[in-house]
């Protein structure tokens, strides 16, 4: 399930794709579930853990991804316990977040209301409140009371 969490908080890695840089392994950028983020996010395909082809850069490492990308591969395959500030993706990623958070128990920090409108309907719990939500709609509003305290 999704939790997400806003403000600061114990033990989340505030910028994420340094920390990717330093502790990525080379199964995670083949993965299926990456390469597909990586596709939709970047528009870039994946030749191989070392390689990466993309439109505009041409031929890149894993270290030149977008940081969006970088941080949603370190939510779906980071296993330390971190929570990763999502605030540091664009809101392209946010339906991705939903799919780690089906996929697995996923915690996530917010500095910012995440625009989720592309999930629609997905389901979190809301750590500040303890409320669990169900729409993209409930989210929102949840979300507005928490950064208005």
């Amino acid at each position: 399930m999704l939790k997400i969490v806003f403000g600061e908080i114990e033990n989340s890695i505030y910028h994420p794709p340094t920390y990717f840089d330093n502790q990525y392994e080379d199964e995670w950028i083949t993965d299926p579930l990456s390469v597909e983020m990586i596709k939709d996010i970047d528009r870039s395909e994946v030749i191989s853990a070392h390689l990466i082809e993309s439109p505009v850069l041409g031929p890149i490492s894993p270290k030149e991804i977008s940081g969006g990308v970088k941080t949603l591969i370190l939510m779906m395959f980071d296993d330390t316990g971190k929570i990763f500030n999502a605030s540091s993706c664009g809101d392209n990623c946010a339906k991705w977040i939903v799919e780690i958070g089906k996929r697995k128990e996923l915690t996530i920090n917010l500095h910012h209301v995440l625009d989720f409108s592309s999930a629609d309907e997905f389901d979190a719990l809301m750590l500040n409140t303890g409320r669990v939500i169900h729409s993209y709609r409930e989210y929102f509003h949840e979300a507005l009371n928490i950064k208005e305290r």
